[in-house]
């Protein structure tokens, strides 16, 4: 049923999410960008011709550094994924952005439930147990810092903190999946957040236990 659904997309245009576009360019043939390498000649970009390479283009940003974080708004540049078939098109954009056009399809169903930080944060055991003392101000404060999109992460926020979503410094625009976090002015698919991730966990607990612990 996904597949079906993102060949149907494809077959009506573009599909923007977080940093990439893709294309597909004939009945057989599908291309991954960055957008905005768009409009490169094919000539400019290094060619890749299997889903599983999108494991190696996410790894590293333009500074090779290591991406922890998928949804992190460094995605180099200079490249082009050309696969076969949706299905194949279907894994290389799980790899990209895990997840993203399938929970896209559920939430469209009212099928996607958000989980509250203070559920996540009590699930935590062992070093990750001290988050459950994390305040209301911590909690707005980290995700203000860690979640924005300009530096952060691209994701549409789901989640809320004690029913209330974290709203005190972050815009608005970061909780309406209807808002592309890249501020282009046409259609995307937004990067669902449904629960605070692990790399939000670990960075309360840095809040509690501090830097060097």
């Amino acid at each position: 049923m996904i597949e079906q659904a993102l060949q149907d997309y494809l077959n009506g245009g573009p599909l923007y999410v977080g940093e990439i576009i893709v294309r597909r360019v004939n009945p057989s043939s599908y291309v991954i960008r960055h957008w905005k390498d768009d409009q490169q000649p094919d000539a400019t970009l290094a060619r890749y011709a299997d889903s599983t390479d999108a494991l190696e283009i996410v790894r590293y940003d333009a500074k090779k550094k290591y991406r922890p974080l998928k949804g992190a708004p460094n995605l180099r540049r200079g490249w082009e994924l050309r696969v076969s078939s949706v299905a194949e098109t279907r894994q290389a954009l799980d790899y990209f952005y895990p997840g993203a056009f399938a929970t896209w399809l559920a939430y469209n169903r009212d099928e996607v439930l958000p989980v509250d930080l203070r559920e996540t944060l009590q699930r935590q055991t062992g070093m990750y147990r001290v988050t459950q003392k994390l305040t209301l101000p911590q909690a707005e404060e980290l995700a203000g810092r860690f979640c924005q999109s300009g530096s952060g992460c691209l994701r549409t926020i789901l989640w809320k903190i004690d029913s209330h979503s974290p709203r005190r410094y972050l815009p608005e625009s970061k909780f309406d999946s209807t808002v592309d976090q890249l501020a282009r002015n046409y259609g995307v698919i937004p990067f669902l957040c449904v629960e605070a991730c692990n790399l939000f966990v670990a960075e309360a607990r840095k809040i509690i236990k501090g830097p060097a612990e």
